[in-house]
């Protein structure tokens, strides 16, 4: 139970940190356990490792910029990435396509179905699916 709540403790700092960078050593402490331990608890509880948790709560911030109209350069910096070929390439491997096709997909069923019916019919992978695959 101690464990899990020290490991919830990580998981809230990835959420309100997602667009620093993050590392292992930092959500360690947070949970009191070495780098190793921290990593293989994670995976164990949540289902992937912490660093393709926090690759994955990016790519869902970015889906969303990306629908508001934000361009691509900006959302990469804005969610944490190092630059727009680094963001580029995680967003293909969670989304199966590159942000572009994202927003031609979304502005294609957008006229169609309206913006939400976009969002969800674009969005070829659940959100813990995304969090699995980054």
């Amino acid at each position: 139970m101690k464990q899990s709540l020290s490991l919830n403790a990580a998981r809230a700092f990835i959420e309100a940190h997602f667009n620093e960078p993050v590392t292992l050593a930092q959500l360690a402490a947070l949970s009191a356990l070495s780098v190793s331990r921290f990593a293989t608890v994670f995976r164990q509880q949540y289902g992937s490792s912490p660093y393709r948790y926090l690759c994955g709560l990016r790519i869902q911030r970015a889906q969303t910029l990306l629908l508001e109209g934000v361009p691509g350069s900006v959302v990469a910096t804005e969610v944490g990435f190092f630059d727009q070929s680094h963001f580029g390439r995680h967003f293909k491997r969670c989304c199966g396509m590159t942000p572009s096709m994202f927003i031609q997909r979304a502005a294609a069923n957008g006229g169609k179905h309206g913006a939400g019916a976009a969002q969800k019919a674009n969005a070829p992978r659940s959100a813990s699916a995304i969090r699995s695959s980054c």
